[in-house]
């Protein structure tokens, strides 16, 4: 199956940049990452906490097949209806640093939108750790499932 969201790493780089194209409306888009019911859904997880707003956190928990409870946790930076969401990311309980993710939406005609994502990690070393993870395969599943999900919102 083709990967459609893409992760460009630069070797040495202590970043990567995720673009994903969207067959939905800019607006429906955006409320994947706002509305916290189609969070949950896309992303298959619990939410615990969403609020969106500057100075804004969130917490996410989902429960692995064995039973363990893993949380996902940060702070809002920045948080731009329909245009951009600067925020933290943080996996407890592991022993990961919390990266910068800088979300940006963009409208490409009305039927269609884009994301971009830069993160932002500790270390080189650190990056290229997560990568080695089924990160990539598994950012694309949640994305399809975005789109499905989302889809069915027009």
């Amino acid at each position: 199956m083709e990967q459609k969201t893409r992760i460009n790493a630069v070797d040495g780089r202590q970043e990567i940049t995720i673009t994903r194209e969207f067959d939905l409306p800019l607006s429906l888009l955006f409320k994947a990452y706002e509305a916290p019911e189609i969070v949950a859904q896309w992303m298959g997880t619990k939410v615990i906490k969403l609020d969106n707003k500057k100075h804004g956190s969130y917490i996410f928990e989902t429960t692995d097949p064995r039973g363990n409870k893993h949380i996902f946790s940060g702070v809002i930076h920045e948080f731009v209806p329909e245009s951009k969401i600067t925020r933290t990311f943080e996996m407890e309980q592991t022993p990961f640093d919390p990266q910068l993710e800088f979300l940006e939406f963009e409208p490409l005609s009305e039927t269609r939108s884009k994301l971009t994502m830069h993160v932002i990690y500790r270390s080189v070393a650190l990056r290229d750790q997560i990568l080695q993870l089924p990160f990539a395969q598994g950012i694309n599943m949640a994305h399809n499932r975005l789109q499905d999900i989302a889809s069915k919102l027009k």
